[in-house]
């Protein structure tokens, strides 16, 4: 847990290259990985959470992406108490998603110590709402463009819209936010490597930080994601590759 301002003040200090942000996704109290996005697809990987989450802060992970599921197809925080428990056990800063609709939930889970709070269904519904609590948090407010087929998918990834990725990459850094994570949901769990293309597009599109999720499964992934050469591309998400073993944090973080 961050014990003062300087120290958050040198955690949030820009990063010359990107790095590897391990993937804590959070159901039934339990640390695990959906394909697809699938529920039906689950596979368990823990049932100690705040053990992985120590787990990869000793194997060097500079962030965590801690996502509440059952959140995010509830409608609502649920997994509040196990998360504030994770934030408190380590010292490099958390982002985490899921289930965060409105202006109280943020403010609850940055008061409870995350540095960042990613929004998504209702920043694809209602942007527009967001530059109030933007004007309140800053860059502590990421989005995430969660994309299937090239169109945005909400509500713990069970709706697709009719959404452009891009265009609402292009109206959300209008209103100010900072941080876009962008997830391919056909590639998500399926270890076969990143949409680059989709990424490429989405960090010519904006000038703000973007960060890179589904299917990196291996050092060539990572290595033809900072061979983009993308100034603005500021970290890989990875989760099932290093769950099961198909290579370690340490080779991914070389890649960059």
């Amino acid at each position: 847990m961050l014990r003062s301002a300087s120290d958050a003040a040198i955690l949030w200090r820009p990063t010359v290259k990107p790095f590897i942000i391990p993937a804590i996704d959070l159901k039934g109290g339990r640390c695990v990985r959906l394909r697809q996005g699938r529920a039906d697809k689950e596979t368990v990987y823990s049932a100690d959470p705040v053990g992985m989450a120590q787990f990869w802060e000793q194997q060097g992970a500079a962030w965590l992406h801690v996502v509440d599921l059952d959140g995010a197809l509830q409608g609502f925080p649920v997994h509040t108490a196990l998360i504030e428990k994770i934030i408190r056990t380590v010292r490099i800063p958390v982002e985490v998603g899921g289930g965060l609709r409105t202006d109280e939930q943020v403010a609850a889970l940055l008061a409870a110590g995350a540095q960042r709070a990613v929004l998504g269904t209702r920043a694809c519904l209602k942007p527009e709402t967001l530059a109030k609590v933007i004007g309140r948090f800053g860059e502590q407010v990421a989005v995430g463009l969660d994309a299937r087929s090239g169109k945005i998918a909400i509500k713990g990834w069970t709706e697709t819209t009719d959404t452009d990725p891009l265009a609402l990459a292009v109206r959300l850094e209008e209103i100010g936010v900072k941080t876009l994570i962008y997830t391919d949901i056909i590639q998500d769990g399926m270890l076969t490597g990143p949409n680059i293309p989709a990424i490429a597009a989405l960090c010519d599109r904006v000038a703000c930080g973007v960060i890179a999720s589904g299917g990196v499964a291996s050092q060539a992934h990572v290595a033809a994601l900072a061979a983009l050469g993308k100034p603005n591309l500021k970290g890989v998400i990875v989760g099932k590759a290093l769950y099961e073993g198909k290579v370690s944090f340490s080779a991914l973080q070389s890649a960059l």
